[in-house]
């Protein structure tokens, strides 16, 4: 389906801040209501790859929407039961840039789910407005009573607040799971890293369990790596790294969380860190990048280290040690270490920067060896002879 409606990144002339908003790709007109929406998003402190993300999503349901010659305020039952259908039954476009045709793609019904989301809140967003009828955001969910709450969820006084909107256009999906990786693992790439540079972010994620916005984001200002960091005005004793989210890191590097935090490291991260200094050092262009990881073997040097490059290393060291390695799984890795060592899950929820103690539930792996050793210390079937 080629694209009525697109996603633009747009940029201020005056105050150079971007914007994601959606244009009629024939006019380039901006759909007025699609705007405001994303709008919505910034006043709520969403961040920029959110606002792209859902841009291009409800661009996306307007396109559909004119190829069907559908009013995109008042789809039907079976006009968004047809487009949940088609997000997963439509192959996608080829990726730019390949020069021989790859295999068919589809999006997955997670992917179709997320759209779905999406739709639901462009949809609702208008009926506050008075765009969309009450009768369309209506079919957008149906009551359903919570059997089973997750862990703290109040259900008020006599269980009144077990009754929740489920929504309708919605697949079942299998949960995915986390993997996480062993300390033989993460040392073998430590090891096969290439570069000074590479060796102290694969360590800065296993150590501190950053997330890989996180790293890229960091300016040199925030590695307080001295015994003491009074000096700079800083009262945190010991080594340590700050965590903090800017909207304007060239490299467009995002911490997802909105509140400053500092996490301590351990001195061979410092020392990996002088390692990674000497390297740096040696490249001229990086001498005026207050950005932690710049370019050093590419041009442009001296540049941020995008999160293209990062996993475009991440994607070589997998198939050099013969196994995955996504920089998430250093997280869930540093995560479920601590957790295994006794650490209070207090102390791990500031860590990893989560404001929902729910959001620790998924870092929690048990391997084969915690699962073999829970099973016989059970006993065996002798003890029910």
């Amino acid at each position: 389906m080629d694209a009525d409606f697109v996603a633009e990144r747009a940029v201020s002339p005056v105050t150079g801040v971007v914007r994601w908003v959606v244009v009629d790709a024939g006019s380039f007109d901006l759909q007025t209501e699609a705007v405001a929406f994303l709008a919505s998003l910034r006043a709520r402190g969403c961040s920029p790859n959110t606002e792209r993300a859902y841009a291009g999503r409800v661009a996306l349901y307007l396109s559909y929407c004119r190829v069907r010659r559908l009013d995109w305020r008042t789809p039907g039952f079976l006009d968004l039961a047809g487009l949940q259908q088609w997000l997963v039954g439509t192959p996608l476009p080829p990726r730019a840039g390949r020069v021989r045709p790859g295999p068919v793609r589809y999006r997955s019904r997670g992917t179709a789910n997320a759209v779905m989301t999406v739709v639901g809140e462009f949809l609702r967003f208008g009926a506050v407005h008075g765009w969309v009828p009450a009768e369309t955001t209506a079919l957008l969910s149906r009551p359903k009573l919570l059997r089973f709450t997750p862990p703290d969820f109040d259900t008020g006084e006599s269980g009144r607040r077990r009754p929740v909107g489920a929504a309708v256009f919605r697949f079942k999906v299998t949960e995915p799971g986390y993997e996480d990786l062993s300390g033989e693992q993460i040392r073998r790439m430590i090891d096969a890293a290439p570069s000074a540079r590479d060796r102290f972010l694969i360590a800065l994620l296993a150590c501190t369990g950053l997330r890989i916005g996180e790293a890229l984001g960091l300016h040199r200002g925030d590695m307080h790596l001295l015994a003491s960091s009074r000096a700079v005005g800083c009262g945190v004793d010991g080594p340590h790294v700050h965590v903090r989210r800017r909207m304007d890191n060239p490299n467009r590097a995002l911490a997802k969380s909105r509140h400053h935090r500092f996490v301590p490291v351990t001195a061979d991260l410092v020392a990996l860190y002088t390692d990674y200094q000497y390297e740096r050092d040696n490249v001229a262009e990086a001498a005026e990048s207050e950005m932690v990881f710049v370019n050093l073997f590419r041009h442009p040097l001296g540049r941020a280290m995008s999160y293209p490059n990062a996993k475009e290393m991440f994607d070589r060291l997998a198939r050099t040690v013969d196994h995955a390695c996504r920089p998430h799984m250093l997280r869930h890795s540093a995560a479920t270490r601590w957790l295994r060592d006794g650490v209070d899950r207090d102390v791990v929820q500031r860590l990893l920067g989560h404001a929902c103690p729910l959001s620790m539930e998924r870092y929690r792996h048990v391997d084969g060896v915690e699962a073999r050793a829970a099973v016989e210390r059970v006993g065996s079937l002798r003890e029910y002879r």
